[in-house]
């Protein structure tokens, strides 16, 4: 395919205009709402994405009443999204819009990259559909597009592809629609150019794909490394005390989860045993006042919980108490707390 903005952008266009889900962001060019969308959309299918992005605004209708909101209760808003440093930037970002900006996002690329959280995709995106500035949006689904459609084969996952399939983007954006060539591309790469099994029958572009063509449709995009994924072990101390209350701790460390809250955890090299666990420091810390506190397994197979760069072994520990350990909340103060996912799913289904 020759790389003829008009040839590229006209029937793109054409097709999405015809074809384009109904999605609220779509209704708006409020910078608020197309921002928060887009936070929301990071790394998150469409799908998963709309009921919290429904959440958000019926919760927080514009950027003053997310700044004025606690972290708390946006973090526990954003429960099992992922990626919770996301959350952390977005409340950061509107009370830096609501407080030092008046309330009013910048109007432009430059000055919208500035903002916490926001990166080049999320500045184009805003800047193109709220002020119809031509900055192309580069993505999963327009990395895939354009490698398929162009025969590109250079890894996306290194600095020269990163600036040749943005250069490309560029030169193709419709500098008229920017907009909805942005979200036309995106659509077009979510709903026809898919990871696998595209839709090729049906796409528009088809008699001038070159992927298509040469039969390389499964070979691009490249990436030139895969993730090395690290394995850990969790052991979470479920405190039961006879009073039906338990114990929650924030997590402070960098890293995952950071500010969600957990039950205890021992992390340990290996897979533990009830030995391991009893003769711990952070076991001998909340339970050296109850002699008679002694660890139940809850799950004999480890919960498996993979994130992008880690698979963790998840052991949940019961432990029975007859002296309630200080700082013990309620059930009903338990569920007020943002968790992790996967605790959130043993709180469910243990019933405090």
């Amino acid at each position: 395919m020759n790389a003829v903005p008009s040839e590229f952008s006209n029937p793109l266009i054409a097709w999405y205009l015809q074809n384009k889900r109904e999605l609220p962001w779509r209704q708006t060019k409020d910078p608020y709402k197309i921002w928060l969308s887009e936070i929301i959309l990071q790394q998150t299918r469409v799908e998963q994405g709309l009921p919290y992005y429904l959440k958000f605004t019926a919760r927080f209708p514009e950027v003053k009443d997310l700044a004025v909101a606690s972290e708390q209760e946006v973090l526990k808003l954003w429960q099992g999204l992922g990626y919770y440093s996301r959350a952390r930037n977005l409340h950061a970002t509107s009370k830096y819009v609501a407080y030092d900006l008046n309330g009013q996002f910048p109007n432009n690329y430059g000055e919208l990259k500035k903002l916490k959280g926001v990166g080049d995709y999320t500045a184009s995106a805003i800047a193109s559909i709220c002020f119809d500035e031509a900055a192309a949006v580069v993505d999963g689904n327009v990395y895939r597009a354009l490698s398929r459609s162009f025969g590109i084969d250079t890894p996306i996952d290194s600095s020269a592809g990163q600036k040749e399939f943005k250069t490309l983007a560029q030169e193709l954006i419709d500098k008229q629609r920017p907009g909805t060539f942005n979200q036309a591309i995106m659509e077009f790469g979510a709903r026809l150019c898919t990871p696998k099994n595209p839709d090729c029958e049906h796409c528009f572009f088809a008699d001038r794909c070159v992927a298509r063509a040469q039969d390389k449709i499964s070979a691009l995009p490249v990436k030139k490394g895969k993730i090395k994924v690290t394995k850990r072990y969790f052991n979470y101390l479920i405190a039961q005390s006879p009073q039906h209350k338990t114990l929650l701790q924030q997590r402070t460390a960098k890293g995952i989860w950071h500010k969600l809250y957990e039950f205890p955890n021992l992390e340990t090299e290996q897979p533990a045993t009830v030995k391991d666990i009893k003769s711990s420091s952070l076991f001998g810390q909340i339970f050296s006042a109850d002699a008679e506190a002694d660890p139940i397994r809850y799950n004999d197979k480890a919960v498996v919980h993979k994130l992008s760069h880690q698979h963790l072994e998840i052991t949940f520990w019961i432990i029975p108490t007859t002296i309630e350990p200080e700082g013990a909340i309620s059930a009903e103060e338990l569920r007020e707390f943002p968790v992790p996912v996967v605790l959130e799913r043993f709180i469910n289904s243990y019933g405090f």
